[in-house]
Parts: C-alpha cells; sequence; structure tokens
C-alpha cells in the first residue's frame, strides 16, 4: 500500500478533530478525499505529511512508519497545501532551482517539470506576475521536483476559473496515469470542495464528516449503483404513505406543491411503475424526471444527517 491510517486521532483541546479513522490506499490510485468545512481533512493530510502529530494511531508512506521515519517519508512525497506557498518576487525558474538545491537535484529536473506542468510559456516571468491557475502550476512543480511516489493536494482547483479548472483537472490526471512502460503512476490523495472535479480525476472518494469518515466508495462502483431518485408532479397532493405502494420504493418526500422526490434501490426505470400508480389513484401526472444518485447527492445524504 501507498498510503495505510489505521485509527487516526487527532483533539485540539475539547475538539475531536480526526475520531480513529483507518483507510489504506493502493500504489497509482488518485483517491478524492471530501468532507464540509472543519471536517478534518486539512488536518489528516498535515498528518501525512509530517506537519502535524497524530495523538493516537498510525499511518504509514510505502511502508515506512510517520512515527519514527518521517525524515525518509518527506523525501517520498509532493505536498501541495491548500494556501500554495510561493516566493512571488522570485521568477519560477529562479524559485524552481531555489527548492531543487533543497532536495540535491539536477538542475535538469527543474527543465522536466516546467514542462510536465506546462509552465514553459510563462517560464521567464516572476511569480507575483502569474495568474492563479500558474501559481497553482508552480506549486505542483515544486511538489514534483523530487518525483515523488505519492502528492498529497490539499484543494488544489481553489479559485480557478473554468479553463484553469480544465488544465490542472488534466495536469493532476496525467500525474496520476500509469506510464508508457505500464507501471503504475504516483498515488494521489487530494481533497476538494468541487464534486466534479472527483467524478473527471478520481478513481476512489473518501467523504469525512465531524472526523469521521462516513464514506469509502470506488467511482465505478457509485456510478453504477442501483439507487434510482425520480421526481414527479402530480395534478394534487397525496400523502406519501400512498406512495408506498410502488415497489421498490425506499423513500418518498414532498418537496413543494404537489412534486415528489422517490428513491428506489433498483435499476429498472421505474417511471412506468409511478404512471401507472397515477393512473390507478385517479392523479394525472404533470412532469415525470428521473437520475442516477451521484456523488453529491451522496455527499449531501451522509453529510446533513
Amino acid at each position: 500500500m501507498s498510503i495505510t491510517v489505521n485509527n487516526i486521532s487527532k483533539h485540539f483541546g475539547s475538539q475531536k478533530a480526526l475520531d480513529e479513522i483507518s483507510f489504506d490506499i493502493s500504489k497509482g490510485e488518485i483517491v478524492g478525499f471530501l468532507g464540509p468545512n472543519g471536517a478534518g481533512k486539512s488536518t489528516l493530510m498535515k498528518i501525512l505529511t509530517g506537519y502535524l502529530t497524530a495523538d493516537s494511531g498510525e499511518a504509514k508512506i510505502d511502508g515506512l512508519d510517520l512515527n519514527d521515519q518521517i525524515a525518509e517519508i518527506q523525501k517520498r512525497i509532493g505536498y501541495l497545501p491548500e494556501h500554495n506557498p510561493l516566493y512571488t518576487e522570485m521568477f519560477i525558474r529562479e524559485y524552481l532551482r531555489f527548492n531543487a538545491s533543497v532536495y540535491k537535484i539536477d538542475k535538469q529536473r527543474v527543465e522536466e517539470v516546467i514542462k510536465l506542468t506546462g509552465l514553459t510559456p510563462e517560464a521567464n516571468k516572476k511569480i507575483d506576475q502569474l495568474s492563479k491557475g500558474y501559481r497553482q502550476r508552480v506549486g505542483l512543480a515544486a511538489a514534483l521536483l523530487h518525483d515523488p511516489e505519492v502528492l498529497i493536494l490539499d484543494e488544489p482547483t481553489t479559485g480557478l476559473d473554468p479553463n484553469q479548472l480544465v488544465e490542472i483537472r488534466n495536469l493532476i490526471k496525467n500525474i496520476g496515469k500509469n506510464n508508457a512502460e505500464g507501471k503504475a503512476g504516483k498515488t494521489v490523495f487530494l481533497s476538494t470542495h468541487i464534486m466534479q472535479e472527483v467524478e473527471a480525476i478520481c478513481d476512489r472518494v473518501i467523504i469525512i464528516n465531524n472526523g469521521n469518515i462516513v464514506a469509502d466508495k470506488n467511482l465505478k462502483e457509485l456510478r453504477q449503483g442501483n439507487d434510482q431518485i425520480i421526481f414527479v408532479e402530480f395534478d394534487y397532493r397525496i400523502e406519501e404513505v400512498a406512495l408506498q405502494k410502488i415497489p421498490h420504493l425506499v423513500s418518498a418526500k414532498n418537496t413543494g406543491g404537489f412534486t415528489y422526490e422517490l428513491i428506489f434501490d433498483t435499476d429498472k426505470d421505474m417511471r412506468p411503475a409511478v404512471f401507472d400508480f397515477a393512473h390507478d389513484n385517479g392523479l394525472k401526472t404533470l412532469q415525470l424526471n428521473q437520475k442516477t444518485k451521484n456523488l453529491e447527492s451522496l455527499f449531501a445524504e451522509l453529510t446533513q444527517k
């Protein structure tokens, strides 16, 4: 495993930020880490980079124990914090060469990461002349300089415009891909508030709420889930309990007026059954729409309980 987290807990005074959380991430996986503000995402990422120490539990990166092998671990991870710290008065190459000297890396690697992260057109500029998107690229370039096996990215797309989002999304996806020799790509563990980012980039999602993991799902499994949601509008109001006659119904909720949200636990299209129910009960169906249960609805369901 690239990342192993076992019963990690962390308190800040009387507040429990992490409550004995555990998960494993395999080499080459791109995993999205979701949760509301204050759920514990950044706290865990800081623990995995050695910036914070857990109160209890253990974590390993590439089989190395964070409790006693932190220096070796930090050679193997690349970290982009939420607030990307850059020396804005420096030129891009100057800044990356400074970082390379810390790692004792050949200057040629600087040119490689400039090309890899699409910084070539801006490479002769000072960092304070760059857009937010290009500053994020500089942060990613710095995180990639020492060719780490594991990348930990905390809100890497915050504040980007739609075009920049696509650029950084593709960059992260390419970093995590298998290389030409079929070798597994880098392990990427990223936090974000943007559901579309996770669905576009990640193989898997872990959702945390109030310091506890409330979901750990493969994105392919999530997309193939059986739950479906149907929104139906009748010509007058009906009690939710009456809708329980419809087969495979999990829940029914009035969303206002004569409109209802119906959730079914089957992949069979239940719109004909809803239409038949309306006909049998003397109702007219004014609208009938279906959607599958996506990441956004799962997130809302798990974090608003």
